[in-house]
């Protein structure tokens, strides 16, 4: 199957729109709550929840006995919230610093819960089988009530985000500010944490647990390339991550072999890629753009004050020069003796230069500031 082919089954196919629906809503809820983490300079907390959410899967397994993605996806939520709080507890309680903390809480859970994972498989119960798919991600098994529950949670996450809009804008840009205002940060702050350990959760069964902090920031750092607004930034976050998994999906689809997560992940990082190169304001290219189209303007500025520098000594400013007295001078070209006549700045006529009025007092204004 072509990626023609696909987007003509994906409406009347019951699992490709499953698939499809479920890879698109969970990219939206990612990018929208993947921008308070990349704001927030907590990117790592995604990785260190996800590989949190690991031991609360098989502790709800070993418990259960069964493999209810609701149950298990619970397990996760009550694990990664544990690590969170354990994450937050090491950063107030103790001198440590948040990278450590992260990178703490991320091995110990990860290595309890590949342990545990080793323990239910060592197990004679054929049921234990499929576990696994929780690290790397199997978007095929997503059934029509998984998308609902994310239906559910990312319009729960909108109307949270519309009712403490404010309060998360001023936290994210200016936590003490907001303390002053009488705002409880605390809840602000555990509001914001609950929702990200949500939607990583969301994300285990789709992209897994290695791959899940990427799912959770690609949109996010791809869409703060583009703007300086947070609403902006949040819905373009949410276009880059829904658009993510909807085309990881179909190439998924298209092609044999080829697991949907890291798909979905390799093109929400061809949106990153895109968006560090070609964003008009912090992209690449149009930094080297405006870099060349600074030097150049200074090259001729320089240009300009050297003959203001020397026209200036003769009561006509109009009086012509040779062309030769600005070849030793560094910087000047033919080019920027061109540019320069086409500005009005300079006139000239054969092997002879001299300044207009407009160049002038364009060089005395330069003088000046």
């Amino acid at each position: 199957m072509d990626i023609k082919e696909y987007f003509s089954l994906v409406f009347s196919d019951y699992t490709l729109r499953t698939i499809t629906l479920g890879t698109a809503v969970l990219g939206a809820i990612c990018g929208m709550l993947g921008s308070f983490a990349v704001l927030r300079k907590q990117s790592l907390l995604g990785d260190a929840i996800s590989h949190a959410a690991l031991p609360g899967i098989a502790l709800a397994f070993i418990i259960t006995g069964t493999k209810d993605t609701n149950i298990l996806l619970l397990g996760a939520l009550v694990s990664g919230l544990i690590g969170t709080f354990w994450i937050r507890g090491i950063i107030t309680k103790t001198h440590l610093k948040s990278d450590t903390a992260l990178g703490l809480v991320l091995s110990l859970f990860f290595g309890f819960g590949m342990l545990l994972l080793t323990f239910i498989q060592k197990q004679p119960n054929a049921n234990q089988a499929g576990l696994d798919k929780y690290l790397f991600g199997q978007a095929a098994t997503l059934v029509e009530k998984d998308v609902t529950l994310m239906v559910i949670v990312t319009g729960i996450c909108l109307v949270v985000l519309l009712l403490f809009w404010k309060e998360f804008k001023i936290l994210l840009f200016d936590a003490d500010y907001t303390k002053t205002l009488g705002f409880n940060t605390r809840f602000i702050d555990i509001l914001i944490t609950f929702f990200i350990v949500l939607a990583i959760v969301l994300g285990l069964q789709t992209v897994g647990v290695v791959l899940m902090s990427a799912m959770l920031l690609a949109p996010a750092a791809a869409a703060r390339q583009w703007t300086n607004k947070l609403s902006v930034m949040i819905f373009l976050a949410a276009i880059f991550g829904a658009f993510s998994g909807v085309f990881g999906t179909a190439i998924s689809a298209s092609q044999n072999n080829l697991s949907t997560g890291p798909v979905i992940v390799l093109v929400a990082a061809v949106f990153v890629l895109f968006s560090f190169v070609f964003s008009p304001g912090r992209g690449i290219l149009f930094k080297q753009i405006r870099f060349w189209q600074n030097r150049r303007d200074l090259k001729l500025q320089k240009t300009l004050q050297f003959m203001f520098d020397i026209a200036k000594t003769h009561e006509d400013i109009s009086h012509p020069h040779a062309i030769k007295i600005l070849n030793n001078f560094q910087g000047f070209t033919k080019g920027s003796l061109k540019k320069m006549e086409e500005k009005n700045w300079v006139e000239v006529q054969g092997q002879k230069w001299s300044l207009t009025q407009d160049g002038y007092n364009t060089a005395e204004n330069l003088y000046k500031q």
